[in-house]
């Protein structure tokens, strides 16, 4: 299970540096991992054990849902991890989510959101300033 952020920084030619302790987690399954796009402007990043899950799920959308499957199966591509721990996110990827450089990767469970920073800082307190008081009345803190 993939959890917690981390802040990271994609070098010159759009490689991220997957977080040390989730590299093994992550290629466990097998050497190649999976990113593709999210509606919501991030990139979703997958061990190959989640995407086989993922990706049947998708395949079976209904027809006036076509436009998911366009974007989450047809934006999607195949990546290996390099030995010191990185992946390429091609051009198209990281244009789609409009990450240049500084990057939030966010662990989501069965796999990874990828952010610009900038914009998941402005979506998250967003979300929080319109969050109704009584939003947290069901967790037991």
């Amino acid at each position: 299970m993939f959890q917690g952020a981390s802040s990271l920084s994609l070098d010159a030619k759009g490689r991220l540096s997957i977080p040390t302790r989730h590299r093994d987690a992550l290629t466990k399954p097998g050497p190649t991992l999976t990113i593709t796009r999210h509606p919501h402007g991030c990139l979703m990043i997958f061990p190959q054990d989640a995407w086989a899950v993922f990706s049947a799920r998708m395949s079976q959308v209904k027809m006036a849902e076509q436009v998911l499957k366009r974007i989450f199966l047809g934006s999607a591509m195949d990546v290996e991890m390099d030995g010191t721990g990185r992946v390429l996110v091609s051009p198209e990827l990281r244009a789609a989510a409009n990450i240049t450089k500084d990057a939030i990767l966010m662990g989501m469970g069965s796999h990874f959101e990828l952010w610009d920073k900038a914009t998941y800082e402005k979506q998250e307190a967003e979300a929080l300033q319109n969050l109704p008081p009584d939003a947290l009345d069901n967790f037991a803190f």
